[in-house]
């Protein structure tokens, strides 16, 4: 691993439940980047919570200290590959999770993870913690 990483929704839940585990591998990390289908699943989360504003102001504290990696033409190109792929293959994901891979592809970031469907993607890698 270069030092660089991309993390998935529940990587960042986990680390805002003080998961000891991801809170160790984050810290010895030089970049964090996030995909923006991420930080919509981030925003949501905080705003259905029991206390939004408290959790907007955490979690957008957390997305300004990443990297955000945006959609662009070519990540629909990977997407649309990628949806094509896992239709043969009879394994779909969720629409989120394709853009999440499709924007670690394009950027050749490993996307860590707790979910196993990214594994079904060629090209991605993944690592799970």
């Amino acid at each position: 691993m270069n030092g660089k990483i991309s993390l998935d929704t529940n990587i960042v839940i986990r680390l805002f439940k003080n998961d000891p585990l991801v809170t160790k591998r984050l810290t010895t990390l030089s970049t964090i980047y996030l995909p923006t289908p991420v930080i919509a699943e981030l925003l949501f989360t905080a705003r259905n919570s029991s206390r939004p504003k408290e959790n907007l102001k955490i979690y957008n504290e957390f997305i300004d200290d990443c990297n955000v990696l945006n959609i662009t033409r070519e990540t629909a190109s990977h997407y649309s590959a990628i949806r094509l792929e896992l239709k043969k293959k009879g394994r779909p994901i969720p629409e989120n999770d394709l853009w999440i891979a499709s924007i670690c592809i394009e950027h050749n970031l490993p996307l860590v993870t707790g979910d196993a469907h990214f594994d079904n993607i060629n090209g991605l890698e993944v690592i799970r913690w």
